[in-house]
């Protein structure tokens, strides 16, 4: 018979981003919690710990790892021969490279299941600034991102949105006030433009939000009109009569940078000189595409004139 899979749940986020209480509360709760015995591998000391009482009573065991190199995957070997876990939970230390655990090799039939980051609202803003790179690196592997203790009226909820949106528009998004209650969201509401506007105008800061939200969600623009400006993108083999005008992007490094953009039909395209900047206004229809590997977004020129080249050539994808 073949041994049962573990499932393995990596909650990142730095410090005091409240990883420990949502593993408390993950042992709590019966929709996640059903008795199996539980491994929490603690990778760091936060201010909270975890009562004896909690962890007798969800079937929970504590194994600490003090430094990096010590989470390998013989000290793993060992800790699941030794306690023979049904389900595994790391809470990884927001300081070491998140890749190490994503790459490394796990014990028979553990299998990562989800990876979670919580993040503190209050310190967001001061670790963003200060460690881009591996705030960014836990925010883009990340399948669930809950931002906890946010303020109703003063967290720029809608700006955090956008941009988590466009690091990892695949994520889950949860936002959560000081009670812990859930702080409703409506991506329709916090979009930076009109959607019923006659022609949609997509500002230059605005053209990452426009991406990522017309490809997640095309449907909502399906027919409509929008107007904003681009560089010109075309290579060998763009089928006649299309271009790509869109905008470099980097995400938290020069490394990071990539074009972004939608292909869109016009009849003076081929004419069209690389790498100038146009204002484009055209209609928006979902089709298949072969350079989209599906369907996406096509957009349909209605105008296009001579654009001015925005004040900040790159969007950041925060």
């Amino acid at each position: 018979m073949a041994n049962k899979d573990i499932p393995v749940y990596i909650i990142a986020g730095f410090l005091e981003s409240g990883k420990t209480r949502l593993i408390k509360e993950l042992l709590e709760d019966p929709g996640f919690s059903e008795g199996e015995k539980t491994m929490i591998v603690v990778c760091e000391e936060g201010e909270e710990d975890y009562p004896e009482e909690l962890l007798k009573r969800s079937n929970a065991i504590l194994t600490m790892v003090e430094n990096p190199e010590d989470l390998t995957y013989e000290f793993l070997a060992v800790q699941n021969k030794r306690e023979k876990p049904e389900r595994v939970i790391v809470e990884y230390n927001g300081t070491w490279p998140i890749n190490n655990i994503l790459s490394m090799q796990m014990p028979a039939n553990w299998s990562i299941a989800q990876i979670i980051t919580p993040i503190n609202a209050e310190t967001f803003d001061l670790y963003i600034n200060n460690m881009r790179q591996m705030m960014n690196d836990h925010i883009v592997c990340a399948d669930l991102i809950i931002f906890n203790r946010c303020n109703r009226d003063t967290t720029p909820v809608a700006k955090y949105w956008r941009n988590m949106k466009m690091t990892n528009r695949a994520a889950m998004l949860i936002f959560e006030d000081e009670n812990g209650e859930m702080i409703e969201v409506d991506s329709k509401e916090i979009l930076p433009y009109d959607l019923n506007a006659p022609v949609i105008d997509i500002k230059d800061d605005d053209f990452g939000v426009f991406y990522v939200d017309a490809m997640e969600n095309p449907d909502r623009y399906e027919g409509k009109e929008v107007s904003f400006t681009g560089m010109v993108y075309r290579e060998p083999g763009f089928p006649k009569g299309s271009f790509v005008p869109g905008r470099m992007a980097m995400t938290c490094c020069v490394n990071d940078m990539q074009f972004m953009g939608y292909f869109c039909r016009s009849k003076v395209a081929d004419k069209l000189m690389p790498r100038t900047w146009v204002k484009v206004t055209a209609k928006v229809h979902r089709e298949k595409v072969r350079e989209y590997g599906g369907e996406g977004p096509v957009l349909y020129a209605t105008k296009i004139a001579t654009g001015k080249k925005p004040e900040n050539e790159v969007v950041y994808l925060y």
